[in-house]
């Protein structure tokens, strides 16, 4: 009996031993996986019952239930120099977002606190959110519907995604399943999972209304922000002035209100397919609207912060311009979609793969560009090193290349080669498109040169400095403009950060502006 005994007491210790070994080497492997395989094996390990989707009278119960327990409330404190509206109630960091209407005072020391959601993606901590959400965060506190509460740390953040990823020291956390943003379907059913307005966790139901929406939010938000706050350093404005945000949003009229933010987008299946971020309201609540980041853009950013702490972004090395009409007169091209190259980086991937000024880009992976998103929510779920396949049209051939997105340190070459910034680049600060002044207006204001603006577009210095689409421009810094290349050309005389503008809106008045490069 003893030898029983003892025996059976050995193969208890050296079960006990081999499980925590195998415990061990599970919770390093896992540190080695992304969050979407990480969470394959927890499905594997722990099987549910498969939600599905609703058809008939539709019924979200399954789906809200799964959901809810894995989204947070999160709440920010700030203590930083900043406005304060009339009446003297802190300002909150979310209402600049959504569009509030404020009262500016004075800049003072203050102490604020703003709230929004977060997404439990991880059993161990790791909580994905908005950027504008944690951005200007002291402190995060992390609640639970179970009404546990942590503190939480930030380990990545993204003004151009508007993603950021925080954790908390936890285990065995719910978690919301990862889907494929890709498969959603416009009229699909879709709910909302947060904490609007301070209420306690909502969930919300609508349909997809339309998706790779660009709407010019996250550049516009990037804008506000310095405007309220005065002028920083050069360096500063410069980064504020760089419009590179990533937008390819998926709408939704699910109701979703301040708060939202962060908070989940999912399937009738209980699927993550999207991170709300944004509405569309000229009042700051609920109007008809809400845009949420798709989950595939989000993996790859999410998986960059856990192993780099930063997003490594991967570029094509083009500069570009969406087709339209506008853009058909302005390069008399008679493409009806793409997007018309308008520079090429010097050593960048584009250039390498034989990609000239003046080609169309046609497609990605064989998919058809129609518009700015379609590039570039693809290209951002790539990093440098990774190659990707893009069909150009040349003299009205199409070709395919294969090219190998290059790094960040391309873009600062490049910058630092020509040591300010190119005409190309003013360009499309400038923000607007143009065309040839006819000789008949050219009469009709006395003028010798001209081009007439056709087209202003959202987040762009002629927005900001108020130039309208049909203003007649004569000169910039000094020289006559009469075309696009005598624009570009004209801009690339750019000094001390300064354009000089002459236009002319009728006969015998003159309107000349020095516009500065950094607002």
């Amino acid at each position: 009996m003893k030898k029983i005994g003892a025996t059976l007491l050995v193969a208890a210790i050296g079960g006990a031993i081999a499980l925590g070994g195998y415990k061990l080497f599970e919770n390093r492997q896992l540190d080695r996986m992304t969050f979407e395989e990480q969470q394959k094996v927890f499905y594997a390990n722990n099987p549910g019952a498969e939600i599905m989707s609703s058809t008939g009278n539709p019924d979200f119960t399954q789906a809200a239930a799964a959901v809810t327990p894995g989204v947070v409330h999160i709440t920010v404190t700030s203590t930083a120099k900043g406005s304060q509206r009339g009446g003297g109630e802190p300002f909150d960091l979310f209402e600049e977002f959504f569009g509030m209407p404020q009262q500016r005072r004075q800049q003072q020391p203050r102490q604020s606190t703003g709230s929004g959601s977060g997404v439990i993606i991880s059993p161990d901590g790791y909580i994905v959110t908005n950027n504008h959400v944690v951005q200007d965060a002291d402190k995060i506190e992390v609640k639970l519907t179970d009404k546990r509460t942590f503190e939480a740390k930030v380990i990545g953040r993204d003004a151009n995604t508007d993603l950021a990823l925080i954790k908390v020291s936890g285990s065995n956390l719910p978690i919301v399943k990862l889907g494929d943003s890709d498969n959603v379907q416009v009229g699909e059913w879709v709910l909302a999972v947060g904490y609007p307005l301070g209420l306690e966790s909502t969930v919300t139901a609508g349909i997809v209304s339309a998706k790779g929406r660009q709407i010019g939010i996250l550049g516009e938000s990037q804008q506000q922000q310095q405007r309220p706050r005065g002028f920083g350093s050069p360096q500063e404005q410069q980064e504020l002035m760089v419009n590179t945000a990533i937008e390819s949003f998926i709408q939704t009229d699910a109701v979703i209100n301040r708060g939202n933010s962060g908070g989940a987008l999912v399937n009738a299946r209980g699927e993550l397919v999207a991170i709300n971020s944004a509405i569309a309201s000229p009042t700051g609540v609920y109007a008809g609207y809400g845009f949420a980041i798709p989950i595939n853009l989000a993996k790859k950013v999410l998986d960059d912060f856990k192993e780099f702490g930063s997003v490594k972004r991967g570029y094509v090395g083009v500069t570009f311009t969406e087709i339209n009409a506008a853009t058909r007169e302005e390069f008399g091209i008679d493409d009806v979609s793409g997007l018309y190259v308008r520079d090429v980086v010097k050593g960048g991937a584009a250039e390498a793969a034989g990609i000239k000024r003046g080609d169309v880009l046609t497609k990605i992976e064989g998919r058809t560009i129609e518009s700015t998103p379609d590039l570039q929510e693809r290209v951002a779920r790539l990093r440098p090193g990774d190659k990707v396949k893009l069909t150009y049209k040349r003299d009205k051939k199409e070709k395919d290349v294969t090219i190998t997105l290059k790094g960040e340190e391309t873009k600062t070459a490049a910058e630092s080669e020509s040591g300010s910034a190119s005409g190309a680049e003013i360009f499309n600060k400038l923000g607007a498109s143009f065309v040839p002044a006819t000789d008949a207006k050219k009469k009709e204001l006395g003028v010798n040169s001209g081009v007439t603006i056709a087209q202003v577009h959202r987040g762009g210095l002629f927005e900001y400095f108020g130039y309208e689409a049909g203003l007649v421009i004569t000169e910039i810094n000094g020289k006559p403009v009469n075309n696009v290349d005598d624009v570009e050309s004209a801009l690339s005389n750019t000094r001390r950060n300064m354009i000089n503008i002459v236009a002319v809106p009728r006969r015998g008045s003159i309107r000349e502006m020095n516009v500065p490069l950094q607002r």
